[in-house]
């Protein structure tokens, strides 16, 4: 067996090799949900139920076709946390690590890792990703006990308690945007050290992992050695703050006067961020997004769209995508024909590349809308365009049309869910196949564009 899948990974390319493994993870992960063990008693699960469900704890969306408190037994949450885990970090780089702790690495692994968190080499990358290993464990350990101790006020038992502060903890690191409260957060909508502790870890999980080991760095070498970051961490930052800002703003203001007109303007901030936040990635709601206006709501859909940063838990065509897209449009718009910030230049093909993914994704995203308001026409197109930017940004929120999806629209959502989580080049990479070197050019003609 062992040789087969050996000799079929020869034949695949980098990318081909991440697809076939994340295909593994859901048929694992299915078999896992539909055992007796996984579900409470009388629980009952279809199969294609099962499949989606696995597929949105593996590419840690949140969407689900079922009510997960009312699914898992305390032994199946702990097996789904592992799920989340795995999704959160990434199928290739958690289970290298695992199968492989004590012993070498080769490049084929190396290889793997570096494609599945978008690395521009291989350079260290087995190191970094035990770092994340680690410092994701670590972080979501010390959430579990802060979670915990302070839900002690609200559930009857210690055991219950620090179940529910487990799992929260867990799908807030991993941003998988799943609760075991079966109402999200909405009991804690005006608890805001529940609600910034969400923050915060969505944040860790959606800022990026080469972002949050520079900034580690940075604290180990602070007073001793001069510290430059990176331009990659430079402009995430910037952005994914610059957006959660923007877009807590913008919510405020589209719903001051309608959602937060009973609301004090604490709870208003508060919740303004939260949805802000959220919609990047966590998945998570404190109120019925229902109530939005639709303003709020097209808002959301573009940010979920826009996802998280790259090598991080979300998806989505990722910020620096976007950021990059910006300059370069505002650059030419002015006249030049390359891009200068931090006192870098940004290379070509990274341009290149931002439009490439954006024009996929927006592709992607029209098609499953088009075909969805084909096959579900008791939904609203407002209702169809937010459940496809949740699936493509693989957030989970939504406007609770999920269950009630046909078996078609079901398989719809699934795949954009695959697709955000992998990420665009590695959808198209697993395409094409192998890259081949031609041993020739045609003459270069300009045509006219515009």
């Amino acid at each position: 067996m062992n040789s087969k899948i050996e000799n079929l990974t020869k034949r695949l390319s980098a990318a081909q090799i991440i697809v076939f493994y994340y295909l593994v993870a859901v048929v694992v992960s299915t078999i896992l949900l539909l055992l007796p063990i996984t579900q409470k008693q009388n629980a009952e699960l279809s199969f294609i139920d099962g499949v989606f469900i696995s597929i949105s704890a593996v590419t840690v969306t949140g969407l689900s076709t079922a009510d997960v408190s009312q699914l898992l037994s305390v032994p199946g949450t702990f097996i789904f946390t592992i799920i989340l885990q795995f999704g959160g970090i990434g199928i290739v780089a958690f289970g290298t690590i695992l199968w492989l702790s004590g012993k070498k690495i080769g490049l084929k692994a190396r290889i793997l890792m570096t494609t599945e968190q978008n690395s521009p080499t291989y350079s260290g990358i087995v190191r970094f990703i035990r770092m994340i290993f680690f410092f994701f464990v670590m972080i979501e350990l010390l959430g579990a006990v802060v979670f915990g101790t302070y839900f002690l006020k609200y559930f009857p038992t210690w055991q219950e308690a620090y179940l529910q502060g487990f799992f929260a903890s867990v799908s807030a690191t991993t941003n998988a945007g799943f609760d075991i409260t079966g109402k999200s957060l909405i009991p804690f909508a005006d608890d805001y050290f529940v609600l910034t502790l969400n923050i915060v870890l969505f944040i860790i999980g959606a800022l990026g992992f080469p972002v949050l080991m520079e900034v580690s760095q940075w604290l180990r070498h602070k007073g001793k050695t001069p510290f430059r970051f990176s331009l990659f961490t430079k402009i995430t930052t910037a952005t994914f703050f610059i957006l959660i800002v923007i877009g807590a703003i913008l919510v405020y203001l589209f719903e001051y006067s309608h959602f937060y007109s009973d609301k004090t303007w604490h709870q208003s901030f508060v919740h303004s961020l939260f949805y802000s936040t959220s919609s990047r990635t966590g998945g998570m709601a404190i109120s019925d997004v229902n109530q939005f206006s639709v303003p709020t709501l097209l808002l959301l859909s573009i940010f979920m769209f826009i996802g998280a940063s790259p090598s991080s838990a979300g998806g989505g065509i990722r910020t620096t995508t976007f950021a990059v897209m910006l300059l370069a449009i505002y650059n030419y718009a002015k006249g030049n024909r390359t891009i200068k910030i931090f006192k870098r230049e940004i290379d070509d093909e990274d341009i290149i590349k931002s439009f490439i993914v954006f024009t996929t994704g927006m592709i992607l995203c029209s098609v499953a809308v088009v075909i969805l308001a084909c096959i579900e026409s008791s939904f609203s197109l407002m209702e169809i365009l937010f459940e496809v930017s949740s699936a493509f940004g693989t957030v989970g929120l939504s406007l609770g049309i999920t269950p009630e999806l046909s078996t078609a629209g079901k398989v719809v959502i699934m795949t954009l869910m695959f697709i955000g989580k992998i990420g665009i080049f590695t959808f198209l990479f697993s395409m094409g196949g192998k890259p081949v070197k031609h041993a020739y050019h045609y003459p270069k003609e300009r045509i006219i564009i515009g």
